[in-house]
């Protein structure tokens, strides 16, 4: 028997059938004794079109029935090396979003206090700023590998500061950043100003638009990432509509020719090596992808985020 939780097998109980847990994984009603912890974050009331992304940690949750322990890609064997679990949902308020900030800050600094490292799964993008205002109190300013179509950089919306649009200016303007040792990837699209991404680099980070992704593996950028970010701790936030919508249309803002789905996991596979200190998953919104596939994405992408945590023994 092994001494850490492992995921329920597929020849043990049907994918259909068993708990409704991240890969079916045991739960508990905190992080005390755990390295790493999968988290739900279901509110959405930040996002700028279509909602639905309050729905994604529970399909999330689902479609990860269909992951087994091992990477067959990289060895790498998590559930030998982490003790791991599924600690449920953050108590989001519905109504408030400045009081949610409060909320998930309180929650991750209480994760964190026992050492044990969060993936996140949620969710609109607002609620990284909690989460990087807890990381950051836990570890100083932090470098950060940023894949999205988005910046994410707006002063406000509707005159609001706070919203899904803008966590990245807000983690920034708060020194919960280390400037020089953030990437962004996959931008794209339409702006408000020709300027708009221009802000990012004013503040000294990478920006690396979809369109430079284009038709290429992104192992060579990776190896410029490992670089650039060195020994110091690095968050990992990842909306899912960095992807291209061909294969993750469950999203509430789509751009067309985003990155592909091996690109994501390069991407994420690419920060082995790294003091990764936390990452998330945001914004998969299951009303507008029946068949599914945007939460498996989702899945797969945050099972590979747990594959290149500190301490995750690969086998030969």
């Amino acid at each position: 028997m092994s001494e850490f939780n492992q995921p329920l097998g597929g020849n043990e109980m049907p994918r259909f059938g068993g708990p409704a847990t991240m890969m079916r994984l045991p739960t508990q009603a905190d992080a005390r004794g755990l390295d790493a912890a999968f988290i739900g974050v279901p509110l959405d009331i930040g996002t700028s079109n279509r909602p639905g992304a309050r729905l994604g940690p529970r399909q999330i949750r689902d479609e990860s029935r269909m992951l087994r322990p091992y990477n067959m890609a990289t060895r790498a064997a998590p559930f030998d090396s982490l003790q791991v679990a599924d600690i449920g949902d953050v108590p989001v308020n519905t109504f408030n979003l400045p009081k949610n900030l409060e909320i998930i800050d309180a929650f991750y600094r209480e994760v964190l206090s026992h050492g044990t490292t969060p993936l996140t799964m949620g969710g609109d993008h607002t609620f990284t700023l909690p989460i990087l205002r807890a990381i950051a109190r836990q570890h100083g300013p932090v470098g950060l590998i940023h894949i999205d179509a988005h910046a994410d950089v707006n002063d406000h919306m509707f005159g609001e500061s706070i919203a899904h649009g803008t966590p990245i200016r807000r983690a920034q303007e708060e020194g919960l950043l280390d400037s020089q040792r953030v990437v962004q990837i996959g931008l794209r699209g339409t702006g408000y100003a020709a300027d708009d991404f221009d802000w990012c680099r004013r503040q000294g980070f990478r920006v690396v638009t979809a369109e430079q992704c284009w038709h290429k593996s992104l192992e060579p950028l990776m190896a410029e990432v490992r670089e650039q970010m060195g020994d110091g701790p690095v968050y990992i936030s990842f909306d899912i509509d960095g992807l291209d919508p061909s294969v993750a249309p469950g999203t509430g803002t789509v751009e067309m020719a985003g990155l592909t789905a091996a690109q994501g996991l390069e991407i994420v596979r690419g920060a082995w090596g790294l003091n990764v200190v936390g990452g998330d998953l945001m914004e998969v919104a299951p009303p507008y992808d029946p068949s599914g596939n945007t939460a498996l994405m989702g899945a797969t992408l945050l099972y590979e985020m747990l594959c290149v945590l500190p301490g995750v023994m690969r086998r030969d």
